[in-house]
């Protein structure tokens, strides 16, 4: 279950997605997100479909590894599905017992926010999967480059947004060898109820957090000692230029989101 995260990783490729300004992919997913909580209707739905496993397909990265890092949120689906399903007054009631009840209209809701958080997973994946953290952190910093009109420490934002998206694979394997260790010491994580389980979590957490700690204060000492001083003047060993399939990337995310509210206002079936 650890090693199935794959947010935060950076799968190598060859496809013209990994080759995109992060800026694009960074304005690309924003606007995904946003088409993914407004879409109505089967339509909207086919559009988002379509347009996801396209980029699924261009971006070369297999998508037996993309479905793995939906195993990690498992438990967040299922009660996410249940709450819907279960909360939802409706017309049309299916069974009810106390304030808990079925009805026509917790069956869909249930059904399209499963949907929309496995696709909200996948897609954003596809961010971090085509994209290494150093073109993450510019691609930050250039895009939210306006706000240092108002002294937001933009470069400081960008760093740590970057340093934390680089530690995830690192904690997910520093995990799985705390807890091999502590199995071969006769810890078991999977025994017991909830509580019992919550109290076997002791032995790994607090191991790992002290190595979190440990990391992030070696990465501080490392980064004084070479006097890193970051924000303006900083010049950069690839700075970033939008070439032409950049903007055909914009054409083809802006259509996108056009479809998406022509569909939502002129869908025969709302949901």
């Amino acid at each position: 279950m650890i090693r199935d995260i794959t947010i935060g990783q950076f799968y190598p490729a060859d496809s013209c997605l990994h080759k995109l300004d992060p800026r694009v992919k960074l304005f690309a997913t924003m606007i995904y997100i946003i088409a993914l909580f407004t879409f109505k209707g089967l339509l909207g739905l086919g559009i988002i479909t379509v347009f996801l496993f396209a980029v699924i397909k261009i971006s070369k990265v297999p998508f037996k590894f993309m479905v793995k890092g939906l195993k990690a949120i498992v438990i967040l689906l299922l009660i996410t599905s249940v709450f819907n399903l279960l909360a939802t007054p409706g017309d049309v009631v299916f069974w009810k017992w106390g304030s808990l009840q079925i009805t026509d209209t917790g069956i869909i809701n249930s059904v399209m926010m499963t949907i929309r958080l496995v696709y909200l997973i996948l897609g954003t994946s596809l961010m971090t999967l085509t994209t290494t953290p150093n073109q993450l952190t510019d691609g930050l910093e250039t895009a939210l480059k306006p706000l240092n009109k108002i002294n937001v420490p933009v470069h400081s934002i960008a760093m740590m947004m970057s340093i934390a998206l680089r530690f995830i694979p690192i904690l997910i394997e520093e995990t799985d060898k705390i807890m091999k260790a502590q199995m071969a010491r006769g810890a078991d994580f999977e025994k017991g109820n909830l509580l019992q389980k919550a109290k076997n979590m002791v032995p790994l957490l607090v191991p790992l957090f002290v190595s979190a700690f440990r990391r992030a204060e070696d990465l501080a000492m490392a980064m004084e000692a070479r006097c890193y001083n970051g924000g303006e003047g900083r010049t950069k060993m690839k700075p970033l230029r939008y070439e032409n399939r950049d903007r055909i990337a914009y054409v083809v995310v802006l259509a996108f989101l056009v479809l998406v509210i022509v569909a939502a206002i002129f869908v025969p079936f709302p949901m």
